[in-house]
């Protein structure tokens, strides 16, 4: 019986699961481009030119990161039923900050700059809660 696991970057299964997280994406980024002029007052070209570019960055590190993990983890295992989380915006949350804390920030201030800081600030403590969560020992 031969010990060696040989490590398979690419298998079939991959060709639908890239195109569903792909298709999944580009859906998030055309409802940010839609709704974020609409719903927090944010010029498109800042929506263009900074956000949507940050998201997609953002897209790219996960899903590179969560695939270097399951590789990990396959070649440790040696299992080749191991997948990578896929990565992305969470649809619930991106309607969220836009209807219950960008939205209403922007009506109030009239400022698309306060809701788009109130906005990262909002994200960036969520973050700070899943950390902390991740983190917690079972104790």
């Amino acid at each position: 019986m031969n010990d060696e696991f040989k490590f398979h970057w690419f298998v079939k299964r991959d060709i639908d699961g890239f195109f569903g997280l792909a298709i999944d994406n580009l859906i998030q980024f055309l409802l940010i481009a839609t709704l974020c002029p609409v719903l927090a007052g944010i010029p498109s070209r800042f929506v263009f030119s900074h956000i949507l570019p940050g998201a997609a960055l953002s897209v790219i590190i996960g899903n590179l990161f969560y695939s270097w993990q399951s590789r990990k983890l396959a070649l440790a295992e040696k299992r080749h039923d191991i997948t990578a989380l896929p990565y992305g915006i969470n649809t619930v949350s991106l309607f969220a900050y836009l209807i219950f804390i960008m939205g209403p920030v922007y009506r109030e201030t009239g400022s698309w700059e306060w809701a788009w800081k109130v906005g990262l600030l909002a994200c960036f403590f969520s973050g700070v809660i899943e950390f902390g969560q991740a983190t917690r020992s079972e104790n």
